[in-house]
This record gives C-alpha cells, structure tokens and sequence, in this order.
C-alpha cells in the first residue's frame, strides 16, 4: 500500500498549507505519470473533526472543494464559512441516514454515498420535493466488508440501472473504501471497470494513504484528510474515510 505523506516524519512540523501544497504537487506527479491533465483530479479536502479555523487556512490557499461525514457536524461549521467564502464545493463522504436526507440536500453540493434502495427512495423523494439537483455517487464496498457501507459489487449493476433508470436519479460515478491492509490498485481497478461498464466516467477513490494510486488508476476525485489537515481524534464509532 502507498504511504500517505501524513506518516513521514518531515510532515508533523509543516504547516497546513505547506501540506496542502504537497498533495497538489504529488497529484500532479501522479496524473502526469499516465498522461492526464493533473487539472482532470478534484481534490477533495477532508475537513471532518477539524475546525472552522483551520478550513479556513486552506480556503485561503486556494482550496474550494471540502468533504464532511456527519451532517450534523457540518452543519456546525459550514454555512457561516460558505456564507464567508462564496464558490465552495462540499461534497458529503460518510454513510447517510435516510432520516438525514432533508438536511443533507440543503447542505452538500454532492453526496458520494449512496449505498442502498432505501436511500435511493428517499432522495428521490426529497429532490422532487426541492427541486435540488446535487451530484450523486454511489458508494460500492469493493472489499465486501460486513462493516462498511456501499452497495457489493456484483450487485451495483443493478443498483446502479434502478438508481438511474427507475429513480431518476443523477448518478455522476462511483465510490469506494478499499480494505486498510489490501492493495488499493486491485479496488480501483474493479471500481473503474465498474464505472466502465455502467457508462459512468467520475471516479471517487484514493485517500491520504493512497490517492497517487487512484490517480493512476482513473480517479478523477481523491478525498484526502490526514496529509492535510494532520491527525485529529476520532470517535469510536468513526468510519475509515480520510
């Protein structure tokens, strides 16, 4: 498994924005590795359990495209940042409650977790309701990990024809978490024929342990937290997403 650059030694005493600065330039190594225009990646900066202040120094160089888990934690946060800092992006990046989805369609430009029937019910629902059209991924466990979200793979074919087909629903690309101790490439190597085969062409996966990996295999969004924003204290009940 690639090495975040969270876990180098040199990176403790840099500085936010230096570490920001780092993962562009690494991206961009990575893009231009297999051809791509490091401007096809969208980097998605994982603010979750991190402060108003310090988006804020990564808003200020430059960074417009921001990932929560929680609803409710945004909601603390976010609103008066984008109130301050018109032209943001957020996406939501953790599993989403159908009883949350009212909230979240107010909140978030893009939901990058859809993972069941349920869920595709009810945002159906609510975005003729709101007339919202925010982007939507579906969330696939690529692992088959009884205790992550996503729908399995064998299944998101269909998942992905009712979702588009029977809801309606503006499905952008797919999503995926690979296993901590698994080599990622095989993940997203199986996301992207998945997306391939669905006609889809946005590919949410790599985070701060390894989207040089998903850069090389297609993703044309990484969600990196850890190598930005530096450690934070997680609740026991936190998913794996950085």
């Amino acid at each position: 498994m690639a090495q975040s650059a969270s876990q180098t030694p040199s990176q403790s005493s840099q500085s936010v924005v230096e570490r920001l600065d780092r993962v562009r330039d690494e991206i961009a190594v990575a893009a231009r590795a297999v051809a791509r225009e490091p401007s096809s990646v969208t980097l998605i900066a994982v603010s979750k359990g991190h402060s108003a202040a310090d988006i804020a120094k990564v808003i200020a160089a430059g960074q417009r495209v921001f990932g929560e888990n929680r609803v409710q934690e945004a909601q603390t946060k976010w609103p008066e940042l984008r109130q301050r800092h018109p032209g943001l992006e957020l996406h939501m990046i953790g599993p989403l409650q159908t009883n949350k989805v009212r909230d979240a369609l107010a909140l978030f430009d893009v939901i990058q977790s859809l993972d069941r029937p349920k869920l595709a019910d009810a945002l159906a629902v609510e975005l003729q309701r709101s007339g919202r059209c925010p982007g939507l991924f579906i969330q696939v466990n690529t692992g088959e990990e009884l205790q992550k979200s996503g729908v399995l793979p064998k299944e998101a074919p269909d998942f992905i024809a009712y979702c588009r087909g029977e809801k309606k629903l503006p499905i952008r690309g797919l999503m995926a978490i690979p296993p901590a101790d698994d080599d990622p490439a095989l993940h997203f190597a199986l996301l992207r024929e998945l997306a391939r085969n669905a006609g889809l062409t946005q590919l949410s996966m790599g985070m701060s342990a390894d989207y040089p990996v998903g850069v090389r295999f297609g993703a044309t969004h990484v969600r990196v937290g850890t190598a930005i924003f530096g450690n934070r204290q997680r609740p026991a009940d936190a998913a794996s997403e950085d």
